[in-house]
Parts: structure tokens; C-alpha cells; sequence
């Protein structure tokens, strides 16, 4: 199978998986008790005309089929509807909020990659008491979940010694970065742990290879065999789990947004669906999942590239 080919195809898969997502996405919120117009009446008591005008505007009373279409034709043309909690359209609203949210997540990304790449290296070359150090930290890391983190962070270093702002998301690229740093760590604190002992597992089994016995045995320095023999062959391995390390941060952004109002996407998702924000809460969540998608797309490309040993179309080594 040509490189273009399977492209093309999972491509294709990853169109069809996307519609039936949004199918989901748009049916779940309706199964969930309560309605708009409860939260827009705020508990107060209105006559039927009251009630039936409030969803002649959201078109709630329209039928499932009817509503569905609407709305995914809408979505195909960038209109994801009108916020019922913020009156204004949701298009509007993601794009105030979206640029913060994917600069926490490419800054914990960051972390995450360089923290786990580096500490799981390190474990599985140096062996011994460092390898021990090193899984008790990433014991710790990967015991610690990430609003537990954020509270900790916060209240060390920003409350206590006042070195980071304790909340909110700063203006200009800058600023941005210095407000978001709390945030990415405590965001990446589990990934790291979890990264670096696939890593080192990872490059444990490389460096027992009959490949890596032969190419120290011909002479080849030890730091070109890590380098090309042993940390190239794991990072397939570690590129694998590059689909679960983003919908991690995808998911935990929610916490960690709201710890520290951050008022990006994932604080958003946590207000639209408190307050049954119908249009804003499907607007996210067919986002995350478009994302989510992706980067297993992504990955997929990716593997043979990093790993002759896997053909197109799979993510299994060869034996």
C-alpha cells in the first residue's frame, strides 16, 4: 500500500468516525436531565406560552432528525449556533477562547516530551540508583492527578512565594507564557511520569537486542549505539502513546483551566454544562474529539517514518 493511498483512506476512516462522533455528541446532551429553558427561566415559574416561546427560539421543540441536520449543517459551514448562556454565537466564543487553551496545550506537550524523553533515557542508560531515583519520581508523577498538582503549584508558588500569577491567562504572547506556566506543569506532571517509564521500558528491551550486541561488539561508540540503535528503535514505541498523552491533556485541561481561570475551552466546557448550554457544550466536545482524531491520524503517518520495522496500516512491529 502506497504511502498516498493509506493517506487517503484513513483519511476517509477518520471522516466517517467524525460523523458518527457528531451524531453522538449532538444526541448526548438531550439524554441528560434538564433543559435550556429551565436555566433561562432560573427556576421561576412561567405559563406554557412562556415555555413553548423560549424553545420555539433555541428550535427545541423541533424534532431530533430535524434539529441533528440542522445543526451538522451548520457546523460543516463554521456556524456551531448561538450560546445560550452568553447569547452570542459559539463561533465567537471559540475563538476567544481556543488560541489559550491550545497554548497551555502545546506548552505542557512541550514539558512532557522533554521531561519523559529525558528522565526515561537517563533511567534506562544509567541503570542503578539513578534508574531508582527516577522511577520513584515518576511513581509520585504518575500518582499525583492534575487538579491535586495545580492546588499544590498554586499554592507554592504563587500564593506562598509569589514567583507565578495565580490565575487568569495574561495579554500578549509574553505575558501569556508567564501565566500559563503553573498551568502546563500541572498539566504534564502525570504525562511525564507516564512517558518516561514507557521510555525507559522501551529502551531496556532495545538495548537487550541482538542488533545493539552486534554494533557494540563491532566497535560502535556506545553514545552513536543509544542514539541510533536503541532510543530510535523505542520511539515508536513512545510515539504510540502519543494519541492517549494528548487526549490526557485534552481532558485534564478542564481541572487545570479551572484551578486556575485560565478562561480557555476547558473552563468554558465546565460553565456550558452546568448551565445546559446546549450549542457551546456539542461546539467543544466535536472539537476535542476532531482533535483527538488527528493526532492518531498523525501518529499513524508517522510510525514508518520513525520505525522501518512498522508497514503502513499498522502500528505492530514486525517480528
Amino acid at each position: 500500500m502506497t504511502f498516498l493511498r493509506f493517506a487517503a483512506r484513513r483519511v476517509a476512516e477518520m471522516a466517517a468516525t467524525l460523523l458518527a462522533a457528531s451524531f453522538v455528541v449532538f444526541g448526548a446532551m438531550y439524554v441528560a436531565p434538564g433543559s435550556p429553558a429551565s436555566f433561562l427561566l432560573s427556576g421561576r415559574s412561567a405559563s406554557p406560552e412562556a415555555v413553548a416561546a423560549i424553545n420555539s427560539r433555541y428550535h427545541l421543540d423541533d424534532p431530533f432528525a430535524v434539529r441533528y441536520f440542522d445543526w451538522l449543517g451548520g457546523v460543516l459551514r463554521g456556524d456551531f449556533g448561538r450560546s445560550i448562556t452568553y447569547r452570542t454565537d459559539v463561533s465567537r466564543l471559540l475563538a476567544d477562547r481556543l488560541p489559550t487553551t491550545l497554548l497551555l496545550i502545546v506548552m505542557a506537550l512541550a514539558v512532557v516530551v522533554v521531561g519523559g524523553l529525558l528522565l526515561g533515557r537517563i533511567a534506562a542508560v544509567r541503570g542503578g540508583r539513578t534508574d531508582s531515583a527516577i522511577l520513584v519520581v515518576t511513581t509520585f508523577a504518575v500518582g499525583t492527578p492534575s487538579f491535586v498538582a495545580a492546588v499544590l503549584l498554586q499554592g507554592l508558588f504563587a500564593v506562598r512565594l509569589g514567583w507565578f500569577p495565580s490565575g487568569g491567562a495574561g495579554d500578549g504572547l509574553g505575558d501569556m507564557i508567564w501565566h500559563l506556566t503553573l498551568p502546563s506543569i500541572a498539566l504534564a506532571l502525570y504525562l511525564i511520569g507516564m512517558l518516561a517509564r514507557v521510555t525507559r521500558s522501551a529502551m531496556v528491551e532495545a538495548l537487550d537486542s541482538e542488533h545493539v550486541t552486534v554494533a557494540r561488539s563491532r566497535g560502535v561508540p556506545e553514545r552513536l549505539v543509544i542514539r541510533r540503535h536503541v532510543f530510535r528503535n523505542a520511539l515508536g514505541t513512545v510515539l504510540t502513546t502519543g494519541g492517549l498523552v494528548v487526549s490526557t491533556l485534552l481532558v485534564c485541561t478542564i481541572l487545570v483551566e479551572t484551578a486556575f481561570s485560565v478562561g480557555g475551552i476547558g473552563q468554558l466546557l465546565e460553565l456550558s454544562t452546568t448551565t445546559k448550554d446546549f450549542p457551546t457544550v456539542q461546539a467543544i466536545a466535536l472539537i476535542v474529539v476532531a482533535l483527538f482524531m488527528a493526532v492518531n491520524l498523525l501518529v499513524d503517518l508517522l510510525l514508518p517514518l520513525v520505525d522501518p520495522r512498522i508497514t503502513l496500516g499498522t502500528r505492530e512491529s514486525a517480528a
